[in-house]
């Protein structure tokens, strides 16, 4: 993606930043900023996770890709650190239906037939490529991406949120306690349901229900999933192996509007101070 691209990206409205003590979370303003975002998935999924990066991706020591100029970036930004790229500990990409349309695809559609999402007629979002710094991967900052996921959510009236979510490795059996889990207490309902494609179906229920321990499967399941479930979010049918990013696939689905109680008016009321706090114009 050009400089040019990049800024463009990031011209975009907001919502007033969200903090947490010396941690906020707002989107990307310019193309430096978008820029450090690029820099730290790449030593997450790469340095980090081991995934395997293009020639190009290796030289610039970048995780890019033709979405991330129609993309808004959501970013935690760690005060401590400065004000310059340095500060960029988190992220989460945001892609809303028509910037999707631009683009020409979703992401998520190159692991899942999500045809039936998008016969939906609301407004929808697809979260992806999140990260956190390794020194501050901890729940104030994961806390701090779905406030402002939360944020984007209510500023642009999302009906549905849905994307991919990532198991660490490739090996289905040594994951089925939390793929049988997942399939068999989560699935979402057929008009909501993407399924992976046929060429990369993984069957999720590899174990029988009542042999797992739920509350040790529950306490496996990486931060990211446990999120989404806790907005009372879905698993679509099949998983995908990763062999690039060294993962397994999940396709994750919420409905804004069964979004618990609790958060709704957490986030709710919080959005509507921050708004109050921008001047006027």
């Amino acid at each position: 993606m050009t400089v040019e691209q990049r800024a463009g990206a990031a011209k975009k409205p907001g919502f007033a930043e969200l903090r947490a003590g010396n941690l906020g979370v707002r989107l990307a303003v310019n193309a430096a900023e978008i820029d450090a975002v690029q820099a730290l998935r790449y030593r997450v999924f790469y340095d980090e996770m081991r995934a395997t990066p293009s020639r190009k991706a290796a030289l610039a020591r970048r995780d890019r890709d033709e979405l991330d100029a129609v993309a808004d970036h959501l970013l935690v930004i760690d005060h401590a650190l400065g004000t310059g790229p340095e500060s960029v500990v988190g992220t989460y990409r945001l892609i809303r239906r028509e910037a999707a349309v631009r683009a020409g695809r979703f992401y998520t559609a190159g692991e899942f037939d999500i045809s039936r999402l998008l016969a939906l007629p609301g407004r929808l979002l697809e979260l992806g490529r999140s990260c956190v710094d390794a020194a501050h991967r901890d729940r104030v900052v994961m806390q701090l991406l779905w406030r402002g996921i939360a944020a984007y959510v209510f500023e642009y009236q999302i009906d549905v949120m849905f994307g991919c979510a990532s198991l660490p490795g490739t090996d289905p059996d040594a994951l089925a306690p939390e793929l049988t889990y997942l399939y068999h207490h989560y699935l979402a309902p057929p008009g909501l349901r993407p399924r992976a494609l046929p060429e990369r179906y993984v069957e999720m229920r590899r174990l029988d229900l009542d042999s797992l321990d739920r509350r040790a499967v529950q306490a496996q399941l990486p931060p990211l999933i446990k999120g989404y479930l806790r907005l009372g979010g879905f698993v679509g049918e099949g998983a995908v192996i990763d062999r690039d990013f060294n993962t397994i696939d999940v396709a994750m689905v919420v409905k804004t509007d069964l979004v618990t109680d609790k958060y709704y008016r957490h986030y709710e009321r919080q959005l509507r101070e921050a708004l109050d706090d921008q001047p006027n114009d």
